[in-house]
């Protein structure tokens, strides 16, 4: 049985690190780690990963059990201080009470301690059970569920009507500067939400790619997350459409030929030209 403990303990740690480690060197290989992580933290999850590989496989030189061992050596020094003491003692006298050395009690509570210590309480192991399967079963479903995107509907629920933040972007500068060229939906999004002249960005042509989420007035929203590192802090960047043959189903990516516009009342949009769906693309996020 404490076998069987011992090989559960040693797959909660070292197994499920490994499985974690192959999965996400395996998704580096195949070019799909950026469906996770920012493709420049890339070298670092890779290196972190190979780092774990070694390490489980330096663990199978420790045998099993070795973790739980505490490094306990007082016990066998105090047991030869008994032993001494007994050396000195009548043998007729060590079944007296009053005679007992004061060594040989402490080592008696300290073996019951021990036994004590190592007898689970049964609340304890089903935790431990319960939480091992858990835990397993997320990595085993990690491993055989094939690499997905986040969701229209994800990007929608994060959507709390503030552009992203971009690490080190200067929205000012983004906000002034006539160069869109390379401007993505994230950085449009800045723009239009804080371009201090709208009329400077009006009449500039943009090719933009997204998914469709739902808009006001009759427009639709071209949605892309912005992730700065993982798709944890993914947050979505928006811009209003205006197209006149309507809005495609929403989760619908699309890539849109048409102008920025700048309304009577400040405010930015895209006419769209040409909406012409499309499949997801390989790269999903911007950054």
């Amino acid at each position: 049985m404490r076998k069987a403990g011992f090989v559960g303990t040693r797959w909660l740690g070292v197994g499920l690190a490994a499985a974690l480690a192959v999965f996400t060197i395996s998704l580096a290989v195949t070019g799909r780690l950026g469906l996770y992580i920012n493709p420049d933290s890339t070298w670092f999850a890779v290196s972190m990963a190979v780092f774990v590989l070694i390490g489980a496989v330096a663990s199978f030189a420790l045998p099993l059990g070795a973790e739980a061992d505490h490094g306990h050596d007082h016990g066998e020094s105090d047991g030869a201080g008994v032993h001494r003491l007994r050396s000195v003692a009548p043998t007729s006298q060590d079944s007296r009470p009053e005679l007992r050395s004061p060594l040989h009690s402490a080592n008696s509570g300290r073996d019951q301690h021990d036994h004590d210590r190592h007898t689970s309480h049964p609340l304890a192991v089903a935790a431990t059970v319960v939480g091992g399967a858990a835990a397993s079963g997320v990595v085993v479903l990690t491993l055989v569920l094939p690499p997905a995107s986040l969701s229209a509907e994800l990007a929608m629920s994060r959507d709390v009507g503030a552009t992203p933040l971009f690490g080190g972007a200067d929205t000012v500068q983004l906000a002034s500067t006539g160069d869109t060229a390379s401007f993505g939906v994230g950085e449009w999004a800045t723009v239009f939400a804080t371009a201090t002249n709208p009329d400077a960005f009006d009449g500039e042509a943009v090719e933009l790619t997204g998914f469709v989420t739902p808009g006001e007035d009759g427009a639709f929203d071209l949605t892309r997350l912005v992730i700065t590192h993982c798709v944890i802090d993914a947050q979505p960047a928006s811009l209003p459409v205006v197209a006149g043959d309507g809005a495609p189903a929403t989760g619908q990516w699309v890539t849109i030929t048409g102008t920025v516009r700048s309304s009577s009342d400040g405010q930015l949009v895209v006419d769209a030209a040409a909406v012409e769906e499309i499949a997801e693309p390989e790269d999903p996020y911007e950054y």
